[in-house]
């Protein structure tokens, strides 16, 4: 086994031992989003034909994923990709059947209320789901009963200054910690920011065991491999340790309540109700 495979063998994701590495290196937007998304669906209960909106799908990965391994029908929704190579990518994994590749803003969904039966989010919701705001907006597109389900990267423990492991340039130059990772939250954190949202209930979050290890190995393996897009992150990593660094998972579901489009107040949410 070379020291690629070993750093991308984890039997915590069966499933995504099933994928071809430079496949999942040569598409890589980030964290292994095949980890993460697996992970994220012990706790969905997909079944084959649901609707599922993938939000900030990056390069499909977890949208093929969730065709493949539960017969899903996915929106794969992202801004900065656009969907004719998602398509492309679509087509080659041998279900193009199943996934619709889209352009769409995260404030600007263009899909009917309560429409899908599940909305995920992999290493994306971070960048928008922080506004108290959002998920209101964002569950009206599910049904009640519905599941909503996030990967983010995340705080093991609340901090108030950046600890200097993260913010000291790595030997490679590169600083871990930049403005955008305020954005990063604890899991209970996120437990609070969802309870406030009476659109969604039982809502469930954790930190994924040993997640800045896989982090690290991820970042190791796209070394090796030379097809890393960014200076590698795996000092900064390997020192924090866990410490502050991790994964959180975040689940809820959509409850029968009426609400607004916070973003456009003239669009009601009617979730079940006949217009």
């Amino acid at each position: 086994m070379s020291d690629i495979d070993a750093l991308l063998t984890k039997p915590e994701f069966p499933k995504s031992q099933n994928y071809d590495r430079d496949w999942v290196l040569d598409n890589q937007m980030g964290p292994n989003a095949l980890w993460l998304v697996e992970w994220l669906s012990e706790r969905l209960e997909l079944k084959p034909g649901d609707r599922v909106l993938d939000l900030g799908c990056g390069r499909g990965l977890t949208s093929v994923f969730l065709a493949k391994e539960y017969g899903a029908r996915v929106w794969a929704t992202d801004l900065w990709i656009g969907p004719n190579h998602n398509w492309e990518r679509a087509r080659a994994a041998g279900v193009a059947d199943a996934i619709c590749p889209m352009r769409a803003e995260a404030h600007s969904l263009p899909f009917a209320e309560g429409f899908f039966d599940a909305i995920v989010s992999v290493d994306a919701y971070q960048y928008f789901g922080t506004d108290a705001l959002y998920l209101g907006y964002l569950s009206q597109f599910l049904r009640p009963g519905g599941v909503i389900g996030i990967v983010v990267p995340g705080l093991t423990q609340p901090i108030d200054e950046v600890p200097d492991h993260l913010q000291t340039p790595q030997q490679n130059g590169k600083v871990f910690w930049e403005d955008g990772c305020w954005c990063f939250q604890t899991a209970a954190a996120w437990k609070t920011l969802w309870g406030r949202c009476g659109l969604v209930e039982n809502v469930e979050t954790d930190l994924l065991p040993d997640g800045w290890r896989h982090w690290r190995d991820f970042e190791r393996a796209l070394e090796l491999s030379g097809k890393a897009v960014f200076p590698s992150d795996v000092e900064a990593l390997e020192k924090d340790q866990g410490k502050t660094l991790s994964f959180v998972r975040a689940v809820a579901r959509r409850t029968e309540a009426q609400g607004m489009n916070l973003y456009d107040p003239s669009v009601g949410v009617t979730v079940g109700v006949d217009s």
